[in-house]
């Protein structure tokens, strides 16, 4: 018996899962280093907070995961067509909830298309960028454990 390629049938063969990794160390009062693949970067708190502001908070590195996640789509939808990105810009903006569980209640984010980007072509590149990978795990919530190493 012969059986089709799940490729040939419209269905993308299953991928094993790839585990990617960062490490986040204490530094001083409320700032922590972040180590991913390499790169280093900062979180720390507010003045007015506890912290001494010398680094974005984690919830604005949050804001900035999913407008640089929908910056990259809608610039890879403009390289994809030959368009220039020259001037692609995602204007975002945030409110925490007033109630408990601490967290973000509402996001806008405003993609401000390259100059010469035609009118005919923003619905498209919208539709692309709204279709992000930060995106796409808030409406579909990853399965989160938080464990206490023994």
């Amino acid at each position: 018996m012969t059986s089709a390629a799940p490729e040939t049938m419209g269905e993308r063969a299953p991928q094993e899962a790839v585990v990617h990794e960062l490490d986040v160390t204490h530094v001083d009062g409320d700032a922590y280093a972040v180590d991913i693949r390499g790169h280093q970067l900062r979180v720390d708190q507010p003045v007015d907070t506890g912290g001494t502001d010398t680094a974005p908070t984690p919830v604005e590195l949050f804001a900035a995961s999913l407008a640089t996640c929908v910056a990259f789509y809608a610039g890879r939808y403009l390289q994809r067509h030959g368009l220039p990105r020259a001037g692609l810009r995602v204007r975002t903006e945030f409110t925490m909830a007033t109630d408990r569980p601490a967290r973000v209640e509402s996001m806008r984010l405003v993609i401000v298309p390259p100059p010469a980007l035609p009118a005919r072509r923003h619905a498209a590149m919208l539709a692309v960028a709204s279709h992000c990978t930060v995106h796409n795990s808030l409406h579909e919530p990853p399965v989160i454990g938080i464990e206490l190493e023994a």
